[in-house]
């Protein structure tokens, strides 16, 4: 099965990053919206908007910015466990019709028990990921759902649970998932249309690939059917020797920002997404073509923090070998955000999408 190409950005609720320290008010309605409309510009598919125990929320944000545009759809990450799955569905329902039918949502179980704590969640990671199990199911079953039923379940129990307010989109809405532990897989075998993962070298994401196409099909679904997701941060120039040029700035930028807490960033505890990044930095700077660790060691790799530096066509061509694994989305975003995402509109994109057609030819040959 080849799914169609596609490419998520990401927004946020105030200008910040890794090389731009946040200022201002927490929560910059103009900026949200400048911020999405500039993605829906470039011609991205979606854009993420990020969940944090101290931040804005998801939901609120992701509809001020579908308010703003008129075509980008969003993938609003939210976490299972603070408030009733009945009541999540209506929720992410309600803005499916609102924003007529650019809803998905973004399944983070959370590898932080500290931060998991600052919203009262005390369970440990394997009954985290039970409990995102349940909620995922019930969230489909509550989404396609024609009539009351009743639930009894280890987390949750309902009775006559109904919504009367259902998806535009059929059967229900985009469910993507993360986490790559042994329990997230087989959860993510269960639930997921697309499998989201940060940006490994490709050793690790055809093993990422190959352990979740094993778990659909042992929870008795099309292996093909998952589409793959995987998050990086392109660097990009006109010259690969001045990507490079760049990516010294930023680190030596990032050093400046963090000083003595440079190279002893705090990667989440039980996150093994994180251990599997560090596990990749520590085998060198630069994997494979031009995959660059250092920022991810620097910071502890709790988030999407590899990058692939150069010129858009050889960032183009690295995003394309991992698409001959069975990448079909590629959410990417830049340390210089909102300049980065017109950029990667002018260049980046039409560059893979050149790169991914010219796979086609040989894919057909091997099948042949």
């Amino acid at each position: 099965m080849t799914h169609p190409l596609q490419f998520i950005g990401m927004i946020s609720h105030r200008a910040s990053s890794e090389i731009h320290p946040p200022g201002g008010p927490i929560l910059d309605p103009a900026y949200v919206a400048r911020f999405a409309q500039a993605h829906e510009e470039a011609g991205f598919d979606r854009v993420l908007v990020a969940w944090h125990s101290t931040s804005p929320d998801a939901l609120l944000v992701a509809g001020h910015a579908a308010a703003s545009t008129r075509r980008i759809g969003f993938m609003v990450a939210h976490r299972p466990g603070f408030i009733a799955p009945t009541l999540a569905a209506r929720q992410f329902a309600t803005f499916d019709h609102l924003s007529q039918g650019r809803a998905a949502i973004h399944i983070i179980t959370g590898g932080n028990p500290a931060e998991q704590k600052q919203d009262g969640d005390f369970l440990d990671h394997a009954q985290r990921y039970a409990r995102s199990d349940e909620y995922v199911g019930l969230l489909r079953r509550v989404w396609t759902s024609e009539a009351p039923f009743d639930h009894e379940g280890t987390y949750y129990r309902f009775e006559r649970a109904f919504s009367e307010i259902r998806p535009v989109q059929k059967p229900h809405i985009p469910i993507f998932f993360g986490g790559s532990s042994d329990v997230a897989i087989e959860v993510a075998g269960r639930h997921a249309d697309t499998y989201a993962f940060w940006g490994e070298t490709l050793d690790q994401a055809r093993d990422t690939i190959a352990r979740v196409r094993a778990s659909a099909a042992r929870a008795g679904r099309d292996p093909a059917a998952i589409r793959f997701s995987l998050s990086v941060r392109p660097v990009l120039a006109e010259t690969e020797e001045a990507a490079w040029a760049r990516a010294s700035r930023i680190l030596d930028r990032i050093r400046e920002l963090r000083g003595d807490r440079f190279g002893k960033g705090s990667p989440k505890p039980e996150s093994i997404g994180s251990a599997r990044l560090l596990e990749a930095a520590a085998a060198g700077p630069v994997r494979d073509k031009r995959l660059w660790t250092e920022v991810a060691a620097a910071v502890g790799a709790g988030a999407n923090t590899t990058a692939l530096v150069g010129t858009p066509e050889q960032v183009a061509e690295s995003l394309a070998d991992y698409a001959a694994l069975g990448v079909s989305t590629f959410l990417i975003r830049g340390f210089d955000p909102l300049e980065d995402a017109l950029d990667y509109g002018r260049t980046l994109l039409p560059a893979t999408r050149r790169a991914v057609a010219a796979l086609t030819p040989a894919r057909e040959l091997e099948h042949a």
